[in-house]
């Protein structure tokens, strides 16, 4: 099982990895505003590969329920400095853009990101025809409804079935339009117009979401659902449960775990590798 992102190859048949999470927005809902500074947002992706992430995903635009969308110029400029002043530092760092904004897309290309990690699933046509002429990573996230309406009355007549059927359409979609299979990861998109019952049925559920034989993209780090469970406001209590359910993750197959410690995941999926 291989991820081709450009000229960089993961293969994990045997081994995950992590994807270290950058915000460079004053608003996300867990790190808003303590790297939206374009020497922050470096300084912590360049920490976040020494504490052994393959991956830095940079935003610029936050996603949390109820968000607004901001411009595209907005968003590059918050973006741009951050892929370049990490590029400029870790030359073969591979990082993903977190966007559904085909300029931004573009931008952050042509700038040195590897792969697109796209929240709306790929619906805007402009976002595949980029990822099929560039041959860059392609992460399919499920998504019902936008940031600013999806957790106002999520529903589903079987969320796994509907999910797996999501991906099964993408696939044969983003296919069809050149982009290679081996360049698509899907990711079940934990909290992103789902109710907390949704989010824990799809965790037990999660290789049954496997499509074609691509890998798994999980990102539940410090989820609202999460504080919900623990009846706890303090997003730092997030950290372990996240570290749990990596771990949990793996065990069902999941390779590629989006996060925002990296360290204490990445000792968590190497240790249920080792179990495995």
């Amino acid at each position: 099982m291989k991820w081709r992102c450009k000229d960089r190859v993961f293969d994990l048949s045997s081994k995950g990895e992590i994807m270290g999470i950058v915000n460079v927005t004053p608003d996300s809902f867990s790190d808003g505003g303590q790297f939206d500074e374009a020497d922050a947002g470096i300084d912590h992706g360049l920490q976040l590969l020494e504490e052994g992430a393959a991956i830095i995903d940079i935003g610029g635009e936050s996603t949390r329920p109820g968000a607004d969308d901001i411009a595209t110029d907005e968003e590059i400029r918050r973006v741009l400095p951050v892929i370049e002043g990490i590029l400029e530092k870790a030359p073969d760092a591979c990082l993903s853009i977190d966007t559904s904004k085909a300029p931004v897309a573009r931008a952050a290309i042509d700038a040195g990101a590897r792969i697109i990690n796209d929240v709306t699933g790929f619906r805007d046509p402009a976002m595949i025809e980029l990822a099929a002429a560039t041959g860059v990573g392609v992460a399919v996230m499920h998504m019902q409804g936008t940031p600013r309406t999806m957790q106002s009355d999520p529903s589903y007549e079987d969320v796994v079935a509907d999910i797996r059927s999501f991906f099964e359409e993408r696939h044969a979609t983003l296919t069809a339009a050149g982009i290679e299979a081996e360049a698509i990861v899907y990711d079940p998109g934990i909290g992103f117009g789902k109710t907390q019952e949704h989010n824990l049925t799809l965790l037990r559920h999660l290789d049954q979401l496997i499509v074609s034989g691509r890998p798994i993209l999980l990102g539940v780090s410090r989820k609202s659902f999460i504080g919900r469970i623990l009846e706890s406001d303090d997003i730092a209590d997030r950290n372990w449960p996240t570290v749990a359910i990596t771990a949990h993750a793996c065990a069902q197959g999941v390779p590629l775990h989006r996060v925002h410690e990296v360290k204490p995941n990445l000792e968590a999926l190497r240790m249920a590798e080792a179990i495995r």
